[in-house]
């Protein structure tokens, strides 16, 4: 900020709920790069794929229907997947079964998104991951998901980066399943590994947001950026509780150069017009809702909430509603549930 060589920020909007008022100074920031059309929105906890419509999301809708009238976004975004959790704080980002059932609520959820901010909408690219079978139909979906609101993509590239790593697949092959003329945002971060007690011979990579980028995932941007005609922001993205000490800080703020490198290196400005603004203007029924599903995404956080450990959850899921199922569980690889049971137990904490 000091050097001003950040170009656009990307705020959480919906981070501060435990904050009563916000700080002038933060307002003042907002405020600057919001005249400059250089402020972009981004969701943590609107549960896209909820089974049933909560009174949270409806709250989530207006909080963030004041907020763009506010400050002026030149996008708004949030994330892939459903919030494991009875309270809506509290839960992991996890996977839902790629069905008609699921696209028509995500289809729903995204053109209230865009009805409250009249703002383009994007959904960003999940790290986590049950299958391979899923890994390769997860670009398709999305594309799906954001036809009606000529949606675009965030292509989180650490979160890429972990899909090739934990089902051993190669960027090649896994690029090539996305629409990429519809990435206007990239991100890149760092994560962290960890070992499976069911595959020993194997680490998991973790989207955990609480490290310096890895070599690999720059390479991935190096890349990948000629790759997307639309793209327009590339992000860098580091918790807070991972720049505690001057080795931590001094490696985020060298990332930062790095990054800016690959972009100038590779930048290929446009004037034409936005693209993902809807074609034809959006019309909102009742809420489309599945109880079925809902309880079965109930049933799936309070198993991975309380199992012990592999072989517990995946005998309470082989005994569950979710079994022969369109989430085929009978898929999903045992070191990946190992480790949505630790995501769950973590986001409960």
């Amino acid at each position: 900020m000091e050097e001003s060589r950040v170009e656009a920020i990307e705020w959480s909007f919906d981070a501060l709920y435990k904050v009563k008022e916000m700080p002038s100074w933060f307002r003042e920031l907002l405020t600057a790069f919001s005249n400059e059309k250089r402020l972009i929105g981004h969701g943590v906890f609107f549960s896209l794929f909820s089974g049933k419509w909560l009174p949270e999301q409806e709250s989530w809708l207006r909080h963030l229907e004041r907020t763009a009238a506010e400050f002026r976004f030149d996008h708004i975004t949030e994330h892939f997947g459903f919030m494991t959790g009875k309270d809506f704080h509290h839960g992991a980002p996890l996977n839902i079964p790629y069905t008609t059932t699921t696209l028509n609520i995500g289809r729903d959820r995204l053109k209230r998104i865009y009805e409250a901010c009249r703002r383009p909408v994007g959904l960003e690219n999940l790290a986590f991951s049950y299958s391979l079978d899923e890994v390769k139909r997860h670009g398709t979906f999305l594309e799906q998901l954001l036809e009606p609101v000529n949606g675009f993509i965030i292509l989180d590239l650490h979160n890429l980066y972990c899909q090739l790593r934990n089902f051993d697949i190669s960027f090649d092959e896994m690029i090539a399943l996305y629409p990429l003329d519809r990435v206007r945002e990239i991100h890149i971060s760092g994560g962290s590994w960890e070992d499976s007690a069911v595959a020993p011979n194997r680490s998991i990579r973790r989207d955990t947001h609480d490290d310096a980028v890895p070599p690999e995932v720059f390479q991935l941007l190096e890349m990948t950026i000629a790759k997307c005609p639309h793209l327009k922001y590339v992000v860098l993205e580091q918790l807070g509780n991972g720049l505690v000490t001057e080795t931590s800080k001094r490696c985020f703020y060298n990332d930062f150069l790095q990054m800016e490198d690959i972009v100038r290196k590779n930048s290929n400005e446009s004037n034409t017009p936005d693209p993902f603004l809807p074609l034809f203007p959006l019309s909102t029924g009742p809420v489309v809702e599945d109880m079925t599903l809902y309880q079965q995404q109930l049933e799936l956080s309070s198993i991975l909430e309380s199992s012990a450990s592999y072989a517990e959850a995946m005998h309470v899921l082989t005994q569950s509603s979710l079994a022969n199922s369109d989430w085929r569980i009978e898929q999903w690889e045992p070191y990946m549930i190992e480790t949505a049971v630790k995501i769950a137990q973590k986001w409960k904490k």
